[in-house]
């Protein structure tokens, strides 16, 4: 679609601050962006300035010396860690005679490498055409106007305004498609409000060890790696608590700084499941040199997506890369848990935060005694799902005499459900079969 310089592996990356200091660890991350992308880094330029250049964002000067790098390291592509303007972007293009690509485009080729399912690739497509769409301006600059004169005359519409309509059309059959993979997430959604199964949203700075927790609370087998961005696909599932209602733990893509607002966009599905959640997990790398930028970055972004009355859970991970860190459990002055630290990898302190969650949402669990008809199977198995059945016993008629452990108010709920009060005697906990159903 464009006249444009080929894009090769051999990468020239540019990195300037602008109004402050570099940041070591930003040079880090974005040296891992670029390996996740497939790129090889043949060099990096650096420098300073108080505000962008308008023409080429580095100025005449960087942009000379950029171009002295170019051919030294017969570099085919110069990939900045900024957000260039489709201006600035051509301009360099020009200048350096080989491709340039931002930070925004970066990251989304880093997704289109890691879009495994097919609503992950829809969703990847609509933001790099929404990126896309910014950059057709000069694209196509020996088409952009119309040609007059015998002979010349064309049927009305220039390359570019093709191009623009063509680009549109596809963005809305996208987003159609999207909205029906929403409509379907959020009938699931309604079938686990119904069901009274609250969700436990993973969120976190990418690579701070979400699937790797989420494989070790659910055993689900997703795909973990130590590498940017290696989950994009959201999964969902059933994790029992002890003495406490079971919830479903989602695993979602992690955030970075400065994450292209295209994503935000195309992304709502998945992040819906962030936004509907009870519960947020907030998993930090607690190894990382700039772990409170992070959480920042993480927070500014739940933020943008709206996620602010949602309460939290903070996880240290990676405590295994401590030297004097063990599993622990923080908690606030009224004694709730705020922060559970352990090791996703090793699973030291997994089991505090399964219990920091039963904790959480166990409610005011109490033991009931129950005394079920022939035809109220289905309250028997409700109460085997959501319940921990202390003692049980077959009647004469049927029946059944049931002692359970469960939440009050949410039994209240179900057997109100069923056209019933809850008027059951509560036995003590750990009562035997007989003491229990007489």
């Amino acid at each position: 679609m464009f006249e444009r310089p080929d894009a090769g592996e051999r990468a020239l990356l540019v990195q300037l601050a602008i109004g402050r200091k570099l940041d070591a660890e930003e040079t880090t991350e974005f040296r891992l962006l670029v390996e996740a992308a497939g790129a090889l880094e043949v060099g990096l330029v650096t420098g300073t300035r108080d505000a962008p250049d308008p023409r080429f964002f580095v100025g005449q000067g960087k942009a000379a010396e950029l171009a002295e790098q170019v051919a030294a390291t017969d570099a085919e592509l110069v990939i900045f860690d900024h957000a260039l303007s489709p201006a600035q972007e051509r301009n360099l293009e020009r200048r350096l005679s080989c491709r340039v690509v931002d930070r925004n485009g970066l990251i989304l080729d880093i997704f289109a490498r890691r879009a495994r399912s097919f609503e992950g690739k829809l969703q990847v497509e609509l933001a790099q055409l929404r990126h896309l769409s910014t950059r057709l301006v000069r694209g196509w600059t020996h088409l952009e106007r119309q040609k007059g004169g015998i002979g010349l005359r064309g049927p009305g519409e220039t390359q570019l305004e093709t191009d623009r309509r063509l680009l549109g059309q596809r963005i809305v059959a996208l987003n159609k498609r999207l909205e029906r993979i929403e409509t379907q997430r959020a009938q699931g959604r309604q079938a686990r409000d119904r069901a009274e199964i609250a969700t436990v949203s993973l969120v976190g700075y990418t690579n701070a060890g979400k699937s790797t927790l989420f494989n070790r609370l659910t055993a689900a087998g997703v795909f973990q790696a130590d590498q940017l961005f290696a989950t994009l696909d959201p999964t969902l599932r059933r994790l029992e608590l002890p003495n406490a209602p079971a919830v479903v733990v989602a695993d979602t893509v992690g955030f970075i700084s400065q994450l292209p607002h295209e994503l935000v966009a195309a992304f709502r599905a998945t992040l819906q499941e962030t936004r509907s959640a009870a519960l947020l997990l907030h998993v930090i790398d607690a190894a990382g040199n700039e772990r409170e930028r992070c959480e920042r970055d993480v927070e500014q972004v739940l933020m943008e997506i709206g996620t602010e009355g949602i309460a939290r859970l903070r996880v240290m991970n990676k405590i295994d890369q401590l030297a004097d860190q063990g599993p622990r459990v923080d908690r606030d002055a009224a004694g709730q848990v705020t922060t559970v630290w352990l090791s996703a990898r090793t699973g030291d302190g997994v089991e505090l935060l399964i219990d920091a969650l039963a904790e959480r949402f166990r409610g005011q669990v109490e033991n009931c005694q129950l005394e079920l008809n022939p035809s109220e199977g289905a309250l028997r198995a409700w109460l085997y799902r959501h319940g921990q059945i202390l003692a049980e016993e077959a009647r004469a008629d049927g029946g059944w005499t049931m002692a359970v452990m469960i939440d009050r108010e949410r039994l209240r709920r179900e057997l109100k459900r069923h056209g019933r009060l809850l008027d059951a005697r509560a036995p003590a906990a750990g009562t035997t079969l007989e003491a229990a159903c007489q």
